[in-house]
């Protein structure tokens, strides 16, 4: 019984050792075929191949002075309603930045030069008439199209960038968004803001035109050149970050090359 009793407590021992050996083992084993789990290391979601212009960088400005405030990246971070405040705060930048004043005082002197509307006459005081005539369009445009209109028909003023896909389905997109804009919910819609907006912009400007030059004929004119100047703006915005990314890669690219032992331009200074 005596003797029983010391081969079941030998075993019992045995079988604890065993057991935390075995136990240490598969907890230090190096090559564990397991997952293993990092708490810290996020897990990095897979990128759509088509998706990797898609977050290029929007530009402020295109070409350094043209005010780009109202394009995003068709991305769901940018797809959140604005608020009336925001609506009307990218309505103010775009008739007050610098550029949109200087851009005025060209089209003042153009017209100047080609004497259009030719009742303003010429001489310092016709062109001080054309150019507020311009500063006028400038404002009374920008808050029909981003501020009241968007607004009053919640829809979402802004230039949302496809990013994504063909070259040709990306123009024939740009070209859409003169007539096809996004409520404030995120489906597609009338662009009526845009097209009325302009609409509204010629009509008001008849108030202070030269009685002789209002004509509606004159203003349908005007409202149709317009629409092709949005197809081609609308373009810009869609394009610009691709033409950014690439000077910005081709910069780093020659960068490297500079930096680069192998390349002969390093070899030939270091000579």
């Amino acid at each position: 019984m005596k003797k029983c009793s010391i081969n079941c407590a030998v075993r019992l021992a045995f079988l604890t050792l065993l057991c935390l050996a075995v136990s240490v083992g598969a907890q230090e084993k190096p090559d564990n075929p397991g997952p293993k789990f990092v708490a810290d290391q996020p897990i990095q979601p897979k990128v759509d191949p088509q998706d990797k212009d898609a977050n290029d960088e929007v530009p402020k400005r295109i070409f350094w002075i043209i005010p780009n405030f109202m394009t995003a990246n068709d991305q769901p971070e940018n797809q959140g309603p604005l608020t009336p405040n925001q609506k009307y705060n990218i309505a103010w930048h775009q008739f007050w930045d610098y550029s949109a004043h200087f851009g005025n005082l060209i089209q003042a002197s153009i017209s100047q030069a080609a004497n259009a509307l030719p009742h303003y006459g010429q001489g310092w005081g016709a062109f001080g008439e054309r150019y507020a005539a311009q500063e006028a369009d400038q404002f009374t445009g920008s808050m029909l199209i981003y501020g009241v209109l968007p607004n009053m028909l919640h829809q979402d003023p802004r230039y949302f960038r496809k990013g994504r896909g063909s070259k040709w389905s990306r123009i024939a997109y740009a070209a859409s968004r003169v007539v096809i804009a996004r409520t404030d919910s995120g489906k597609p819609t009338f662009n009526a803001s845009t097209v009325f907006g302009q609409l509204g912009q010629a009509s008001i400007s008849m108030l202070y035109y030269p009685k002789q030059d209002r004509e509606v004929t004159g203003i349908l004119t005007g409202w149709a050149i317009n629409q092709g100047y949005n197809i081609g703006w609308n373009q810009l915005k869609e394009w610009t970050p691709d033409l950014g990314a690439f000077l910005r890669k081709h910069s780093k690219h020659k960068d490297n090359q500079i930096n680069d032992s192998r390349s002969p331009i390093t070899a030939s200074t270091s000579n």
